[in-house]
């Protein structure tokens, strides 16, 4: 139990902090790459203007006439700004194409305004490459007096942010797994005051039980002494037989609680013993006959024709399926059927109760091998039970390595499932 809370704080610690972290490499891949391109705008924008300011234009019967001559790449002149730019464009205020310099172009200018990252075809390798692209409109004292189209190729900015993913890459796994560790140490601490609180109650509830035990056994010895000495006289029957009706269900709660506190956690190998399932349940629904019969119950046992074996402790394992099969007959109605079917699966064992009996309301199941859990307290109390029986069948199944299952229908009855794992110690 706590290594399975321990295991799932350590899982939960990982899982949280490993989403924040890798949500954390996420935003900053993501600010990683807005920076980037926006240096790249700035660029672009750096010589976009410096090329704008060579553009000459004259306005002659209110039109104005552009001249390129002075502009880097478009001109006659020389060409400083050729090192890192892909293509040079101007388009008219008409949005045609009037001089280009680098990669052919549209005729018509069909691109937005602002920054975009498009993919071009590299006019020497002839392949498919990433640029950032620039289209500024250039203004006059007349207006718009054309568009200048610039892009960068991307591919230094690529092998930097793939430099990052790299290293994001190695980088998250590891943490995760130190997180993982530092979960598991940290649960560990965090699990030891507890488990520590829960051993002192454990002996508490085991020594306490152990010490009543004695007491609760002279009182119903006393009591039946008084029978037997008051056999004529009746007045003192009825306060008596209540005095051995209450001290033989003391008893019985004593003996679960101590079942319960004796036997927490993994059962050790050597309490094991390699026992016949098939016959277990033979003789648990042998025993069970008598009761089932008087309560004109049909109980049967669909037995496995192939030959079960597992190691367990058989009386604790028949403690559980006693239980069962007690619930079972306890919420039967006359004229209902109990089936217990011993079912061969690879690797498992598994035991089915299955009655037609009162059922349990949905409300109500996942509670119900919680311990002193009753679905009706007052049908409980008649019947003389504690709500231990289940948690007991539990304890035991889960001692085994096993699980234990529930599906129900009220009015229509219950199907309790057990499996236990084969041979595990082997």
């Amino acid at each position: 139990m706590f290594n399975r809370s321990r295991r799932n704080l350590a899982r939960w610690f990982t899982l949280s902090m490993g989403s924040i972290l890798v949500l954390f490499a996420g935003v900053i891949y993501q600010i990683e790459i807005k920076e980037k391109l926006e240096a790249l705008d700035r660029l672009l924008y750096d010589k976009t203007r410096v090329m704008a300011a060579s553009v000459h234009y004259e306005v002659r019967q209110d039109q104005s006439q552009v001249d390129l001559s002075h502009v880097p790449l478009l001109g006659s002149g020389s060409h400083p700004l050729t090192e890192d730019l892909i293509y040079v464009r101007w388009y008219n205020a008409q949005g045609r194409l009037v001089r280009f310099f680098g990669a052919s172009s549209p005729d018509q200018l069909n691109t937005p305004l602002g920054y975009l990252t498009v993919q071009s075809t590299d006019p020497l390798w002839e392949e498919k490459i990433w640029l950032r692209q620039a289209t500024l409109p250039v203004e006059g004292r007349t207006g718009t007096l054309g568009y200048l189209q610039v892009a960068t190729p991307l591919m230094e900015t690529q092998q930097e942010l793939q430099q990052l993913q790299m290293a994001l890459t190695l980088t998250v796994p590891i943490t995760l797994g130190l997180i993982a560790l530092t979960g598991w140490i940290l649960s560990g601490f965090a699990m030891q005051p507890i488990r520590q609180a829960y051993q002192q109650l454990q002996r508490f509830t085991a020594d306490a039980s152990h010490e009543l035990r004695s007491p609760i056994s002279a009182i119903l010895t006393n009591a039946q002494l008084g029978l037997l000495i008051a056999v004529n006289d009746s007045h003192y029957h009825p306060p008596l037989e209540n005095i051995v009706d209450s001290a033989k269900s003391m008893g019985t709660l004593v003996n679960n609680l101590l079942l319960l506190a004796r036997h927490q956690g993994q059962l050790t190998p050597e309490s094991l013993k390699l026992i016949n399932l098939n016959g277990l349940l033979k003789s648990l629904v042998t025993q069970f006959a008598t009761l089932a019969e008087q309560q004109t119950i049909n109980l049967t046992y669909e037995q496995s024709e192939q030959l079960i074996e597992l190691w367990a402790d058989p009386d604790l394992l028949q403690q559980a399926i006693e239980n069962l099969l007690n619930n079972a007959c306890k919420y039967t109605p006359a004229g209902g059927t109990i089936l217990v079917r011993l079912v061969p699966h690879p690797g498992w064992a598994v035991i089915q109760v299955i009655d037609t009996g009162v059922g349990i309301p949905e409300t109500d199941l996942p509670y119900i091998f919680d311990r002193f859990y009753r679905v009706d307290t007052q049908r409980s109390q008649d019947s003389g039970g504690f709500g231990l029986g289940l948690a007991i069948a539990q304890q035991i199944v889960q001692a085994h390595s096993g699980h234990i299952h529930v599906t129900s229908e009220v009015s229509k009855g219950s199907k309790f499932q057990v499996e236990l794992p084969l041979k595990p110690y082997q």
